[in-house]
């Protein structure tokens, strides 16, 4: 079977995901299975899923989750007591550099991840990839921009992998429109419809193609995003009313 076939075949047998909010219709790590099980773009599927993973190890290292409220398809917490949570292209060559500035550290650990992101999709020739870490990267650091003129603050202390930023992407419709949000959540819900927005435009749609299974888990991380985000609401709605 050629690679056409099997990637058509490996999308036929994918749950169609409905808009941000929906309950997400598979786990991210059945996905990585059927994706490995029909061979198809396993590598650049496992960098797509590995970004969800590492926003909950940031909200882990800060605190804002505990591990068993983690959804993980590619790292994991179950390591043996010398044994690294992270693959070893995220950590520094010398380690103890990173040790007593957590901030730090975060944000070296994510210019790794684009830069090794960056790197897989070049060796698999991922137009795809290549062009969501371009938006990815600019969209974050756009975003540390506006907070740091807020602040006061000199924005190059905290860009992440600014070479790899889509230079050509205006993304100052989205921020304004994040900065007038009435709340945190509703700010990350203009991420987030952002991102699918930007995804639907990339999605390589029945072309069969590598790029059509690459937008489909970068949708689906999306929707678990949510997926949490709705059932630590619906918790905490609970707990105030009890």
């Amino acid at each position: 079977m050629n690679r056409f076939r099997r990637y058509h075949y490996l999308l036929s047998t994918l749950p169609t995901l409905e808009p941000i909010g929906s309950i997400p219709p598979m786990s991210k790590r059945d996905l990585l299975e059927q994706v490995a099980g029909s061979i198809g773009p396993i590598d650049t599927v496992r960098m797509i899923l590995l970004s969800d993973d590492l926003t909950q190890y940031e909200a882990l290292l800060i605190r804002e989750i505990k591990p068993d409220q983690t959804d993980l398809a590619v790292l994991s917490l179950e390591t043996g007591q010398n044994e690294p949570v992270l693959p070893d292209f995220l950590y520094a060559e010398d380690r103890t550099e990173e040790q007593g500035n957590k901030r730090l550290s975060v944000d070296q650990i994510w210019s790794r991840y684009f830069h090794h992101a960056a790197l897989v999709a070049r060796r698999s020739q991922s137009n795809f990839l290549q062009a969501w870490i371009g938006f990815e990267v600019g969209l974050r650091n756009a975003l540390v921009a506006a907070r740091a003129q807020v602040l006061d603050l000199d924005s190059a202390a905290y860009l992440v992998a600014p070479e790899l930023a889509d230079k050509d992407n205006d993304y100052s419709l989205i921020i304004s429109a994040c900065s007038a949000a009435s709340n945190p959540l509703a700010a990350v819900e203009v991420l987030d419809k952002a991102r699918w927005d930007w995804l639907e435009e990339h999605g390589g749609w029945y072309s069969f193609c590598a790029d059509e299974i690459e937008v489909y888990a970068a949708r689906l991380i999306i929707l678990h995003h949510w997926r949490r985000i709705l059932s630590d609401k619906h918790k905490r709605a609970k707990t105030t009313v009890e």
